[in-house]
């Protein structure tokens, strides 16, 4: 095999796709560059068909902290589960890849995406499609190729489209669209947006769909290279489950039944009528011909099912509920839903039903990524909890599955918009969806009840924000678009089409397509009817909950912020961290202090309050004509140290105690006494001088002196002494004197 190298420039960008010189015993593999950021992308398919009645792919993204040039934390020091980003990019080459393959493939496929090098400028996620597009027809494995995937952006300033931005240029874009598919059609989109209109994601989709087109050509152009430099790619024989004619003909005789059996509102009714009616149908085949047919009849039966449903849609307009194509689903809107928790929201769309619960917490408790990517973290965090109870059924339960990971990027990324800045709301955010019922749209709800909880919360939104699950179906020639799928018709339908936004736009969006006659009319269309469902949806939430409540809840913590000069910062620790700690303890709230200056000071009740008073305190520098009430610490003959401040003591002098000369300080003030104080000076040093508030009149002479008088030396004196002038003689300085 020769190493075949195609590099070439789109867009501003250089790429290269390179084949023949590392992982030459996979089925195919891809080195691809973007700049510098480098890929590996290989891909194995098994030698045996397997016994499936599913395709199985699997995909994975493996990240190596090499990459960026850094060592993996931890006690092992290499790399083990995935990382959230990981997981979402295997899914984000996943989703085209699958669809492209032939009906009836059962031999097990597995692609690895290795970034090699992560250069922190280009991302390393959507030119894994490319990649694997080029692994798979140089190892000569049937699907419809080539596929690519882009990521378009919008420049704030000029307006104007970008295909693959920088990770400067996404910090400059208003649009993070992610599309996937061939040259003709559209098989997956990702997005997050900030509020743009329906006409500008529709034209965005329309440059990305030319820009897709674009990498398909550039990969025709390598492998014609390649074929030049290695012959002919010998495509692979691979044995497809074909439908037999005869499971197909007795099985398609019970098309009335299975119609009649798919006419119930209920989920749980609907599924037992269908699967008592599949039961009954294998029951007609031999024990031989169950055995020997046995693939073939699941996929007849499933096929049934799914052409029923379609039919009933086209040809009556009425879905297997009842409804007609735009009407949503009765809904159930309850916020505060549970007591004490910062936030609450329970949303319900027919049997769909999403109890989202919102928690606060300080700054500090953001959650901090280890990726390859050049992000530290987040404050705003979503997550979405799909157990199997929702659907009545038993199962694992643990970590999150990819499912789960996707559905809560996708709520996440569609509030995220309209979170208030850390300037605004100095909290960290975290949201969790429970799905505690399904059929259909769990991650709609999860958007709009994740909306009730944060409102609930006291989150200043801008905008509430909501969301709707778009349908697909084209039978016999005919195209209806669905609001508001369930289960059953996202299962057997041709689109899977998510749309979020606000009022003033589209906030995020998300579809995975089988159908490749997707025209620009279609999607239209299917936008213009989800801002109507979606307005729908969120007339009934504000109905409910008109705007964020003006106050956080009394169980939620109250987070004040105040500033401190950085030289001061030492002071509010202490010694050893013993000052701050004495703060968090005395009154149970805790406190966050940036090397800035910036203080966060969390707490419930008064706890704030009192924590951020005691921090004002302790760098507090007095000011002339500033009052106090002070606390006499220290005596000396010349006057008493008042402490103004924890830390901060002023001087007191003698002369400025009472109303007329005393004799002593303790005539007038005792140690622990307090005080009413005037600032009267703060030298260069930080030095303080006090005069006495409301002085007292100095105490009366004890009998034989007369107050105010200079008092009277009264000491024996010594012969040669004379009052210490007795000796005349010449005394020597001392040094320094």
């Amino acid at each position: 095999m020769i190493k075949v190298t195609h590099e070439f420039d789109l867009y501003g960008k250089h790429y290269a796709l390179e084949s023949g010189e590392l992982a030459k015993q996979a089925t195919g593999s891809c080195l691809v560059r973007c700049g510098e950021a480098t890929v590996l992308l290989t891909t194995v398919v098994s030698k045996e068909r397997k016994d499936y009645d599913f395709f199985p792919l699997t995909v994975d993204f493996v990240e190596k902290m090499y990459a960026v040039g850094r060592i993996p934390g931890g006690y092992l020091k290499r790399e083990s589960r995935p990382s959230e980003k990981a997981t979402l990019t295997a899914r984000l080459i996943d989703r085209p890849l699958r669809p492209s393959f032939p009906d009836g493939f059962r031999n097990e496929v597995q692609v690895v995406a290795t970034p090699l090098v992560a250069d922190q400028v280009n991302s390393v996620d959507t030119i894994c499609v490319m990649a694997a597009s080029v692994a798979l027809t140089v190892g000569g494995v049937p699907f419809e190729g080539p596929l690519a995937c882009v990521r378009i952006g919008r420049d704030i300033t000029t307006g104007e489209f970008i295909v693959n931005p920088t990770y400067e240029e996404r910090d400059n874009s208003d649009l993070d669209l992610e599309l996937a598919g061939s040259s003709t059609f559209i098989s997956m989109l990702e997005a997050g947006a900030q509020e743009i209109s329906e006409e500008d994601m529709l034209a965005a989709m329309a440059f990305g769909q030319e820009a897709i087109a674009a990498f398909c050509e550039e990969q025709k152009k390598f492998f014609a290279a390649y074929e030049d430099a290695n012959g002919p790619i010998q495509q692979r024989e691979y044995i497809l489950d074909e439908p037999i004619p005869e499971v197909h003909d007795r099985i398609a005789a019970h098309f009335d039944e299975m119609s009649a059996a798919l006419k119930d509102a209920d989920k749980q009714q609907r599924t037992s009528k269908v699967e008592q009616l599949k039961d009954r149908i294998r029951g007609e085949f031999t024990e031989d011909e169950a055995v020997t047919w046995s693939r073939a009849i699941t996929t007849e039966l499933k096929a049934l099912e799914k052409h029923a449903m379609r039919l009933m849609v086209v040809e009556t307009g009425e879905r297997v509920d009842g409804r007609v194509a735009d009407e949503i689903r009765p809904l159930m809107v309850k916020p505060n839903y549970l007591p004490r928790v910062h936030g609450s929201g329970l949303f319900q769309r027919g049997q769909t039903q999403v109890l989202s619960i919102c928690t606060l917490g300080m700054l500090n408790e953001w959650q901090r990524l280890d990726t390859i990517e050049p992000v530290d973290g987040k404050r705003y965090i979503h997550h979405y909890n799909f157990p199997p109870y929702c659907t009545g059924e038993t199962g694992r339960m643990g970590a999150p599955k990819r499912r789960e990971l996707g559905h809560g990027a996708l709520a996440e990324r569609a509030l995220l918009p309209v979170i208030p800045t850390e300037d605004e709301f100095p909290y960290a955010i975290r949201v969790v969806s429970e799905v505690m019922e399904s059929n259909g749209s769990s991650s709609m709800a999860s958007t709009c009840g994740s909306t009730l909880a944060l409102m609930d919360a006291g989150v200043p939104l801008k905008r509430p924000v909501s969301g709707v699950a778009m349908g697909l179906i084209q039978e016999e020639g005919k195209t209806v678009v669905l609001s508001d799928i369930q289960g059953v018709e996202d299962f057997l339908g041709d689109m899977d089409f998510k749309v979020c936004g606000t009022t003033r736009g589209i906030t995020a969006m998300q579809m995975d397509n089988k159908a490749t006659g997707l025209t620009p009319e279609i999607l239209r269309n299917a936008l213009m009817q989800a801002h109507e469902g979606r307005m729908f949806i969120l007339n009934t939430m504000l109905e409910a909950i008109p705007a964020p409540r003006e106050d956080t809840k009394q169980s939620a913590p109250k987070i004040l912020s105040l500033s401190i000069p950085t030289d001061k910062i030492r002071e509010v620790i202490g010694s050893g961290g013993k000052v701050i700690r004495g703060i968090q303890d005395d009154t149970g709230a805790t406190v966050d202090i940036q090397e800035d200056g910036t203080v966060f000071i969390a707490g419930v009740a008064d706890a704030a309050h009192d924590a951020a008073e005691r921090i004002k305190a302790i760098v507090k520098v007095p000011e002339p004509g500033e009052e106090y009430t002070g606390r006499i610490v220290g005596i000396q003959p010349f006057g008493a140290f008042v402490e103004l401040l924890p830390g901060k003591d002023g001087l007191l002098h003698i002369s400025r105690m009472a109303k007329g000369r005393i004799d002593k300080v303790e005539d007038v003030l005792s140690v622990g006494d307090e005080v009413r104080v005037r600032v009267l000076e703060v030298d260069e040093k930080g030095k303080v001088s006090l005069d006495r508030i409301d002085k007292p009149e100095a105490p009366t002479a004890a009998p034989g002196k007369s107050a105010g008088q200079p008092r009277q030396n009264t000491r024996t004196r010594r012969p040669g002494d004379n009052g210490g002038k007795g000796d005349r003689r010449p005394r020597r300085r001392h040094e320094g004197r």
